[in-house]
């Protein structure tokens, strides 16, 4: 869930001061990695996969990988009156991948980032383009 900037801090430090009890592998990222993104994108997959968050809310996706990510509304699988989402900007899903398709655009390469804002209610079920087969798949869930 995205998080105002004293809160992304406090859980940022707090996570930071357990850092030395757990396997900095497993769990310990560095502070400032917390409060720039909300999901990181690995070579094939969202992390986390799921969220949620407020209605009103914004969602940062940030790729922390060599591979170009983007970020895919299904079309059929998101609140029927929301905006429909993708990075590049896209108009619908079949716009994204013929896109994507002729010449990659849309795409994210590493360090780069990707937000958008939810105004409605409900499920947002998204995907990567080129790693979706390999299940890079995601949900954002927007409550009241």
């Amino acid at each position: 869930m995205r998080m105002d900037t004293s809160r992304r801090k406090f859980n940022a430090l707090l996570l930071g001061g357990f850092g030395s009890l757990i396997n900095p592998g497993c769990l310990y990222r560095k502070p400032e990695d917390m409060i720039d993104y909300d999901i990181r994108m690995s070579s094939s997959a969202f992390l986390p996969n799921y969220i949620k968050i407020k209605v009103g809310q914004t969602v940062t996706w940030k790729n922390n990988n060599s591979r170009a990510h983007t970020i895919t509304a299904y079309e059929n699988r998101i609140p029927k009156s929301a905006p429909y989402f993708a990075s590049g900007e896209f108009s619908s899903e079949n716009e994204s991948r013929n896109i994507w398709n002729k010449n990659m655009k849309g795409s994210l390469g590493t360090g780069e980032i990707f937000e958008h804002r939810f105004t409605v209610v409900g499920k947002y079920h998204y995907f990567c383009i080129p790693h979706e087969l390999g299940g890079m798949i995601g949900i954002v869930d927007v409550e009241e």
